[in-house]
């Protein structure tokens, strides 16, 4: 996603412009310096739109600062005044609203430390809609796999500048399953044996689970070369036939954005300089801006862009076997392998017992069972196979909750 450059990158130079025709960023080389990222994007989506609203932080950090109690609000040409609200790590509107073709709208952001910011105007670009999705098998730098590639068309030759984002939802099927659960019951701190495992029916599901996880990348073309304004078969996803999360059942949506040539720039740029090898430097040698600036600071540094896009959606499922037929079903997520009979280090296998013989490993069982890492699962010999959570229970990774557009 955008905000992932927004904060990588913010560090770098950049280019003094991509097309000749927009105005230049600029571009300075000090050290680091504290500065607010501003991430915006409205939407002719009729929804709860977002802003986002943090400050730079250094390399050696992990993560950025959400900066808190600002006042947020967007206005368009006609004077209605659109108030967020700030709602977690983000400012939400107070009221769901769409962008209209017909209205140029602008940011407004005062921070607690009564600093004001505020955008250029901006217009809704062309809204142009997804056409088709579409998944098949190619090879790709020697690894075969599923491409994932969108179409589109504008007959009208305006939309031209495209972004695309993505949301992925894949079905996780937990391969050493058991309908019943071991429980360990602790007897009095002493007592030999120090316990016993119950078995319990599951109540809840734990087989069948799904992961969720939205792009990271970011994703543009453009179709001024082109005759028409046309995106065909571009391809905004990549997946090796090894990769677990296609093993089962795999949906992603995809997510179109129509951008104005100035917002394109922008995030043309920040691509560019995410293959700049300057991003390894443990200083930050300067800042680039988009259409957000001060109001009392002149020379104050502001970083993101207020975007006012169209937007469309389109959504594709496939199962492994659909798409790569024949090839080897990736293997699961978590390391499950057979268990080895013999008594060494990978093996899962325990015997339940707890006399003064060498092979008894009741309580090796309990203490694994307790610590909620290892789930049971039943050998013909009556042996216990204690496998990592994960294998048994998808449930410690990921959520069994069916989403609401999920299609089997």
């Amino acid at each position: 996603m955008k905000k992932i450059f927004l904060y990588r990158f913010l560090v770098l130079m950049v280019l003094s412009s991509v097309l000749g025709c927009t105005t230049p960023y600029q571009y300075q080389t000090n050290g680091f310096e504290d500065a607010i990222v501003i991430e915006a994007t409205i939407t002719n989506e009729y929804k709860h739109q977002e802003v986002k609203l943090s400050r730079t932080y250094k390399l050696e950090e992990k993560t950025p600062t959400f900066e808190t109690k600002a006042i947020v609000f967007v206005t368009d040409d006609l004077g209605t005044k659109y108030d967020f609200q700030e709602s977690g790590a983000l400012y939400v509107s107070l009221n769901q609203f769409q962008a209209s073709p017909d209205r140029q709208y602008q940011l407004h952001v005062r921070t607690n430390n009564g600093r004001s910011y505020v955008s250029t105007t901006e217009k809704l670009p062309q809204q142009t809609q997804i056409n088709s999705l579409e998944s098949k098998a190619i090879t790709k730098n020697g690894q075969i796999g599923v491409e994932i590639t969108v179409n589109s068309a504008d007959p009208t030759n305006n939309s031209r500048y495209y972004r695309y984002e993505y949301e992925e939802t894949y079905k996780v099927v937990a391969p050493k399953w058991y309908y019943q659960k071991a429980v360990p019951v602790l007897f009095a701190p002493g007592s030999n044996p120090k316990g016993k495992v119950v078995f319990e029916d599951r109540t809840s599901e734990a087989r069948i689970c799904y992961l969720s996880q939205k792009s990271n990348e970011l994703i543009l073309t453009n179709t001024n070369q082109l005759s028409e304004d046309r995106v065909t078969n571009f391809p905004v996803r990549f997946i090796s036939s090894k990769d677990p999360m296609i093993r089962s059942r795999y949906s992603i949506l995809v997510k179109q954005y129509v951008q104005s040539l100035a917002a394109h720039t922008f995030f043309e740029t920040l691509k560019e300089i995410s293959n700049n090898g300057s991003i390894l430097s443990q200083t930050q040698p300067g800042f680039f801006y988009g259409n957000i600036n001060p109001v009392d600071n002149p020379g104050e540094k502001v970083i993101g862009y207020f975007e006012v896009s169209s937007y469309s959606e389109k959504r594709l499922f496939f199962n492994f076997t659909d798409v790569l037929p024949g090839q080897l079903i990736p293997n699961y997520q978590y390391d499950c392998p057979a268990p080895i009979p013999e008594a060494d280090k990978h093996s899962y296998i325990y015997k339940y017992c707890f006399d003064q013989t060498p092979d008894c490993q009741g309580n090796a069982i309990l203490n694994l069972l307790t610590t909620g890492l290892t789930t049971y699962f039943p050998d013909e010999s009556g042996n216990y196979i204690l496998y990592p959570i994960e294998c048994g229970d998808c449930t410690s990774f990921s959520s069994n909750i069916k989403p609401l557009f999920w299609i089997d």
